[in-house]
């Protein structure tokens, strides 16, 4: 028999704030269970009617995510330590899902770049090979 879900667990769904592999399953049983999709519903009814804890409205509004300059400057390893500590444990202590695809998506403009340099020095150095002077 499956466990009963936490309104927590139900707020994280809302929130995305599951690992992939547990929104998988939240949203299997919301499918089958009607009970479930009414207390979600519930939740979801009692946040827009502007009834908020102070934790809800942190995670709502993703008040402990570094900026996406912040991420870029933690990328390059051109932060203060303490804030690049914060910044790692964000990513790997709590798996903040947002900032972990930010970071993803950091990494690849990043990896794109360091190609097209890599491309363009290959265009120049080709175009004035012929006009170097041999020693």
């Amino acid at each position: 028999m499956s466990r009963t879900l936490a309104q927590a667990e139900l707020e994280s769904y809302l929130d995305e704030a599951l690992p992939p592999e547990e929104m998988a399953a939240v949203e299997k049983r919301l499918r089958k269970d009607r009970h479930l999709r009414a207390q979600l519903a519930a939740i979801h009814a009692r946040r827009d009617a502007g009834v908020h804890s102070l934790g809800e409205i942190w995670r709502r509004h993703r008040v402990s995510c570094p900026t996406r300059s912040q991420l870029g400057s933690y990328l390059l390893g051109a932060l203060p330590e303490g804030l690049a500590e914060h910044i790692a444990a964000h990513l790997e202590m709590v798996g903040c899902r947002y900032c972990r695809a930010n970071l993803a998506d950091l990494q690849q403009q990043q990896g794109e770049a360091l190609d097209a340099v890599q491309a363009r020095r290959r265009k120049y150095f080709q175009s004035s090979a012929g006009y170097l002077r041999p020693r």
